[in-house]
C-alpha cells in the first residue's frame, strides 16, 4: 500500500477506489477539487458547511477528509475534535488561504494529517492525498489483522469445557499480562503452540511479533545463527549479515518449542539472554539488547532431564517461573465431542463441503480411544473423515485403522489377495510410516526418533516406498 495540470503521476490501483469527503464553503473550490479527484478515479462527496459534513461523516465511510479552515460559523479547527470523535482514524488534510505557522500548529495539534495552502499545486495535492490514504488503508489492514488474530486466539476459540481446561484458561488469563517467562509442558499434539499464541494475544505485547521456532527441528549447527543472527563472514556460507529471531521478536514474544531437545552449549547461551537480555551475533563483537518475553514448550520431563544431566538445572529454574501443564486428550474425554465437531466444521468449510456429523458408533469409538497423538491426532482423523465421506454422516468405516482396531495386514490381505509376500510387506511398511508421520504432524525428525532410525534412513524409505508427504496442518 502506498503511500497546475490535471495530469497526475501514475498511482497504485489500490488507492483509486478511495472515498473522499470535502468540506468547503466556496462553490468554485468544491467544483475544482471534484473535477480533479474524479478524473483521478476517486469518489468524492461535497459539503458546503460543517453541519452538512458531520452528517455525511455520521452516515458514510470515507478514506480521507479535505477540510477548509475558514468555514462559516465553526472553523475547521473547531470542527476537528467532533470529526475525530466520529472517525478517530480518518486522516484529515486542512486547506486554507491563510497558511500561517500558527494555523499549521493548531491544525496538527487538533489532529490534522497535513496542511495545504490555497492556491495549491495539483500534483503535490494529489501526492499528499495518496500518501494519507495509503497510510490510512495500511493502518486499517493492520487493525483488522490484529482483530482477527485476537479473535482466533481468544480463549473462546480454544475448544474445551472440561474442568482441567477451564482451570488452564483461568491460569493463562491471569499470567498473560505479566512479563514472566512461561514453560508449557504437555505431550506431543496437545496444543502447546496454540496456548502460547493465546498468551501473546492477550498480553500487552499483542501488537508486537509472535515468533515461533521449533528448536528440535533446526540442526544444532544452525540453531545459534537462527536465534542470534550472524555477521557477514561468520562462517563459510554467511555471505551477508542476518538478524536472529531474538531481534525479530524484539518487543514481542519468542516461542521456543521442543526446548528439551536443545544441546548443552546452546542452553548456556539461552540462559545468558534470559539473565541479561543481551547477546551477540555469531561472529560479532557488539552486544545487542532486546526486550523479549520467552514462552518455552516441551514434551519431555525437564526435571528428569536435569537429573540425567541432559538439561541445565539453572536454565530449568529460569524457565520454570510459571509452568502450564496441558492435559493429554485421554484425561479430558468430555472435550472430544466438542473438538470433533469443531474440526469437522473447519475442514468442511476449508474443503467447500456441507458440514459433517459423526454417527453414534463413530463417536463411541472416539470416546473409547486412548489418543496417543492427542488433539492433533483427532484433528487428522476428522480431516480424513471429511475428505473421504460422500454424505453428511461419518461412519466407523471412515475412521483411521488405529481407532477401529483394523490391522494393516488384515486390510491389505482383503484388498490384495494375489500379492506376493514381498509386496505385502512393502505395503505394510508404507502404511506404518505414513501413519506415524500423520501422528507426528508430518514431522520427519520426530517420526525417525520414534522408529529409532536415522533421519536419512527414514527419508530413503519414504522415497523408495513412495510415501506421500502432506503439509503440516495449521494450528
Amino acid at each position: 500500500m502506498s503511500s497546475t495540470t490535471l495530469e497526475a503521476p501514475v498511482k497504485p490501483a489500490a488507492i483509486t477506489d478511495a472515498r473522499i469527503l470535502m468540506i468547503d464553503d466556496e462553490a468554485a473550490i468544491r467544483e475544482s477539487i471534484e473535477t480533479l479527484l474524479t478524473l483521478e478515479g476517486f469518489t468524492i462527496s461535497l459539503a458546503p458547511d460543517g453541519p452538512t459534513g458531520l452528517d455525511l461523516l455520521a452516515r458514510n465511510e470515507y478514506d480521507l477528509l479535505l477540510l477548509d479552515l475558514a468555514l462559516p460559523g465553526e472553523s475547521g479547527i473547531d470542527l476537528l475534535p467532533r470529526i475525530k470523535e466520529l472517525r478517530p482514524q480518518l486522516p484529515v488534510i486542512m486547506i486554507t488561504a491563510y497558511g500561517t505557522v500558527g494555523n499549521v500548529v493548531d491544525a496538527i495539534r487538533a489532529g490534522a494529517e497535513n496542511f495545504v495552502q490555497k492556491p495549491w499545486d495539483n500534483e503535490k495535492l494529489l501526492a499528499d492525498i495518496r500518501s494519507a490514504i495509503g497510510r490510512h488503508k495500511a493502518e486499517e489492514e493492520v487493525i483488522q489483522l490484529k482483530r482477527t488474530l485476537k479473535q482466533r486466539y481468544n480463549f473462546d476459540n480454544i475448544v474445551g469445557k472440561s474442568d482441567l481446561m477451564l482451570r488452564l484458561f483461568d491460569t493463562v488469563a491471569q499470567v498473560a499480562p505479566s512479563r514472566s517467562t512461561i514453560l508449557i509442558q504437555g505431550e506431543s499434539g496437545t496444543g502447546k503452540e496454540l496456548i502460547a499464541k493465546a498468551i501473546h494475544a492477550n498480553s500487552p505485547r499483542r501488537d508486537k511479533p509472535f515468533v515461533p521456532v521449533n528448536t528440535g527441528a533446526v540442526p544444532s549447527e544452525l540453531l545459534e545463527s537462527t536465534l542470534f543472527g550472524h555477521v557477514k563472514g561468520a562462517f563459510t556460507s554467511a555471505v551477508a549479515s542476518k538478524k536472529g529471531l531474538f531481534e525479530v521478536a524484539n518487543g514481542g514474544t519468542l516461542f521456543l518449542d521442543e526446548i528439551g531437545t536443545m544441546g548443552m552449549d546452546m542452553q548456556a547461551k539461552i540462559l545468558r539472554v534470559l539473565q541479561d537480555r543481551r547477546f551477540m551475533h555469531l561472529g560479532g563483537t557488539h552486544e545487542i539488547q532486546v526486550d523479549v518475553r520467552i514462552v518455552a514448550a516441551t514434551n519431555v520431563n525437564l526435571q528428569q532431564a536435569v537429573r540425567d544431566g541432559r538439561f541445565r538445572e539453572d536454565l530449568f529454574y529460569r524457565l520454570n517461573v510459571i509452568t502450564l501443564e496441558l492435559p493429554p486428550l485421554r484425561q479430558r474425554r468430555e472435550d472430544i465431542p466438542l473438538l470433533a465437531a469443531h474440526f469437522l466444521k473447519f475442514y468442511a468449510e476449508e474443503n467447500g463441503t456441507t458440514e459433517r456429523v459423526l454417527s453414534p458408533d463413530a463417536l463411541r469409538i472416539l470416546m473409547d480411544y486412548e489418543w496417543p497423538g492427542n488433539v492433533r491426532e483427532l484433528e487428522n482423523a476428522m480431516e480424513r473423515g471429511v475428505v473421504l465421506s460422500t454424505d453428511r454422516t461419518i461412519t466407523t468405516e471412515l475412521l483411521p485403522a488405529q481407532l477401529t482396531g483394523n490391522t494393516y495386514s488384515a486390510s491389505i490381505l482383503d484388498h490384495r489377495p494375489d500379492a506376493s509376500l514381498f509386496d505385502l510387506m512393502e505395503e505394510i511398511e508404507r502404511r506404518i510410516i505414513a501413519d506415524r508421520l500423520e501422528r507426528c504432524h508430518w514431522n520427519q525428525t520426530e517420526a525417525a526418533e520414534f522408529f529409532k532410525i536415522p533421519l536419512s534412513t527414514l527419508n530413503q524409505k519414504i522415497k523408495r516406498l513412495n510415501v506421500e508427504i502432506r503439509k503440516r496442518p495449521r494450528d
